[in-house]
């Protein structure tokens, strides 16, 4: 007699996605009678004489440009699991592609920020559509495309967004915005960027439907698209300002206001950590959800941990407008995320227990970058900014490096190792924003008169 063994799959129901938005919802639009009521004043202008007309016109464009740029690079993130399998890509070549582009990241892409404070960053954003336009080219006319080759594009490409747009926001807005539009930008940054994430797993799935042969170039023609737009955008409006620093000049600025400011080593230092966890985040979830032979549709979690991150960003604006100060917001963020990631590592969960830590693990993020971001301007110097936060990465790139080569190759450490590792890094990054509190502020300078 034959045995038959059930199998169930885990998907999660209806109700967590209507939770996502309703709390959403309830977050934004409740918002305004809390400030109402808790903030009498405005944030004082950065100067007395704005160059913008109208502030949210800017606002409103940079929001579409960012929403486009995390479009592509969701696009190839959704997509590119799905064309490495494909093309019959083993899991060790896996693990190389990723070397090379984690290896382009620290070696390359950590100095990109420096060249970005140069020649301008609006000119950085333009190159970071370029790259996508490249990718996509090479892969639509070619049927076996170069992954290193992609893989190095796409590293650089996403070093290049994570400093890039943050400080063009940041630029602009200095010249006479309010410090109040400048955090409500913040946020709405993480919000859009997560919502664009998610559009860009509903694209992919829609674009690839079940002849594989016929739609395999398809993303790729939507990522063309994208990149194209996004370059007519950016060429078209707003003109740059003249950069008027020598290397010689940036040099002595970088030395003086970022490497002998303990302050700037805190806050680089967490946000190292905070990369670094995200990436084997995304690197282990899956397998440690589905490590017991667990069947889950991995599909309808992406939208769920993303929608945390979406939730979690709208609670910013709260945050800011309370008691509590930045740094005492971070370092509670900071010790929930690391407690979450050890209780991941160590103790052996059932499913929904343990996308529940995902989805507070996420929320956790969508309330960090914000805030790391307020943070930055509160202690960097915007001509310094895009150099301080694209080398604050190259730790966390040099040790993702050599993660992937001890668990991918050597076979040296486990995945609840890996983790564990993140979570003593969250704790690390606390610690640094409690130091970071003690230290105090310095009161807000004009940078530009360095």
């Amino acid at each position: 007699m034959g045995v038959v063994i059930e199998s169930s799959v885990w998907v999660p129901t209806s109700s967590v996605y209507i939770f996502i938005f309703l709390s959403c919802f309830f977050s934004l639009s409740l918002f305004p009678f809390y400030l109402s009521k808790h903030a009498p004043t405005k944030s004082p202008p950065f100067s007395d004489h704005p160059t913008f007309a109208s502030p949210l016109r800017f606002q409103r464009y940079f929001l579409l440009l960012y929403s486009l740029a995390s479009v592509l690079e969701g696009l190839w993130s959704v997509y590119g699991e799905f064309e490495l399998v494909y093309y019959g890509i083993t899991k060790e070549d896996t693990v190389t592609f990723m070397l090379i582009g984690f290896g382009a990241a620290l070696f390359v892409g950590s100095f990109l920020g420096l060249l970005s404070d140069l020649i301008g960053r609006k000119k950085s954003c333009l190159v970071f559509y370029i790259f996508h336009l490249v990718v996509g080219i090479w892969k639509w006319i070619t049927s076996s495309p170069s992954f290193w080759v992609a893989n190095v594009c796409l590293s650089l490409a996403t070093s290049i967004f994570s400093f890039s747009f943050e400080t063009w926001a940041v630029v602009e807005h200095d010249k006479g915005h309010r410090q109040d539009l400048l955090n409500e930008t913040f946020w709405l940054m993480t919000f859009f960027e997560s919502a664009a994430l998610i559009g860009s797993q509903v694209l992919s799935n829609w674009m690839v439907g079940g002849n594989l042969e016929k739609e395999i170039a398809c993303p790729s023609t939507a990522a063309i698209f994208t990149a194209i737009v996004g370059i007519s955008c950016i060429s078209r409006v707003y003109g740059a300002s003249p950069q008027s620093v020598t290397f010689k000049e940036y040099k002595v600025s970088f030395y003086s206001y970022i490497l002998c400011d303990r302050r700037i080593w805190l806050l680089a230092c967490a946000q190292a950590c905070l990369h670094f966890s995200i990436v084997v985040f995304w690197i282990l979830w899956a397998p440690t959800l589905v490590a017991d032979g667990r069947e889950v549709y991995l599909g309808f979690m992406y939208p769920c941990v993303l929608g945390a991150r979406m939730l979690g960003s709208t609670l910013f604006p709260w945050f800011i407008n309370a008691p509590l100060q930045t740094e005492d917001c971070l370092v509670y963020a900071f010790i929930i995320q690391g407690l979450l990631l050890s209780i991941i590592a160590f103790d052996y969960q059932e499913i929904g227990a343990l996308v529940t830590q995902y989805f507070l693990f996420h929320a956790c993020i969508g309330l960090i970058l914000p805030s790391l971001a307020r943070l930055r301007t509160m202690y960097v110097p915007n001509e310094l900014r895009g150099g301080m936060i694209s080398l604050s990465l190259a730790p966390a790139n040099a040790a993702i490096l050599f993660i992937l080569m001890q668990r991918g190759y050597y076979r040296t450490v486990e995945n609840s190792e890996v983790i564990a590792f993140a979570a003593v890094g969250l704790f690390a990054a606390a610690g640094c924003m409690y130091v970071l509190k003690r230290l105090g502020k310095q009161p807000y300078q004009n940078w530009h008169k360095l």
